[in-house]
């Protein structure tokens, strides 16, 4: 895995570096998400998310978070590389991973950031004012890119699915073509 001051492994320790900072007068802003195939719309919600404040810190989903969201294909990219991806994004400050056996908003509640960044998608709007009352501020901003990473997916499988039928349909109509005539003449 790589390593860096700027990847923190325990909500603990994240927790003691927010309350320094903040003690620094910092503003801390939080965001959270898959960031699997990291593309241009997560570049420029990560951009938008640091003008929220001084210190952008995004919880990274593990691989076992995004297998029961989103299907056992998923994620494409391990959580290790995710988590560097997302450290070499210019916005990001720190990255911590998001296990499966957090309860519910655990990263919120642990280190109750000044700004939570969220897609629009994210939360109800119940969700909403309850999570107000765990940071001071909830942004909820649109998606930054005309796909998602979802939708990037698809249309590789819908492409190659179409490439191979073209491609095989005809050899295998040949091939049980000349199958079936040979048990004729058989």
């Amino acid at each position: 895995m790589y390593k860096t001051g700027r990847m923190i492994n325990d909500h603990e320790d994240l927790k003691t570096v927010v309350e320094s900072l903040k003690a620094l007068g910092a503003k801390i802003v939080l965001t959270q998400g898959s960031y699997d195939l990291v593309h241009i719309g997560h570049a420029r919600y990560l951009e938008a998310a640091k003008k929220a404040g001084d210190v952008l810190i995004v919880g990274v989903d593990c691989d076992e978070k995004i297998q029961q969201r989103k299907g056992p294909d998923r994620p494409v990219v391990p959580e290790d590389e995710r988590l560097e991806m997302v450290l070499h994004l210019r916005p990001v400050d720190f990255v911590i991973l998001k296990r499966n056996d957090d309860p519910k908003w655990h990263l919120i509640k642990t280190i109750q950031p000044d700004v939570l960044i969220a897609t629009e998608d994210a939360y109800t709007k119940e969700e909403i004012e309850e999570l107000r009352s765990h940071c001071k501020e909830v942004v909820v901003l649109e998606r930054m890119a005309t796909t998602s990473t979802s939708a990037k997916i698809r249309h590789l499988q819908i492409t190659t699915a179409e490439k191979l039928e073209k491609t095989l349909t005809p050899k295998i109509v040949q091939l049980l073509q000349e199958t079936l005539s040979k048990v004729r003449e058989g």
